[in-house]
């Protein structure tokens, strides 16, 4: 694809909650995520890649759907893209 392209910009950014079970019984990881950003910066057609347990998978997805973006732009107009994303859910050490 040729063109000036501006990629998408995160504008808005809600932290997944970490379940308290799962911090109990020390489970953490990496939540990798496929989705696509509309043309209006909002994800959707998510889907889990691979994540330690369905309970963290459940949270990430849960914030990710309020994230906003500034859309990606091709010579200056909106345009869908799919976008990978890791979410982390790290034990305080």
């Amino acid at each position: 694809m040729g063109g000036l392209v501006e990629s998408a910009k995160l504008v808005k950014q809600t932290r997944p909650e970490y379940p308290e079970i799962l911090r109990q019984k020390g489970i953490q990881g990496i939540v990798l995520l496929s989705a696509v950003i509309s043309k209006e910066g909002v994800p959707s057609d998510w889907k889990v890649l691979s994540s330690p347990d369905p309970e963290l998978s459940d949270s990430a997805v849960n914030a990710f759907k309020d994230w906003r973006y500034k859309p990606t732009l091709l010579n200056g107009e909106p345009v869908e893209v799919v976008t990978t994303l890791a979410v982390e859910f790290r034990l305080e050490q």
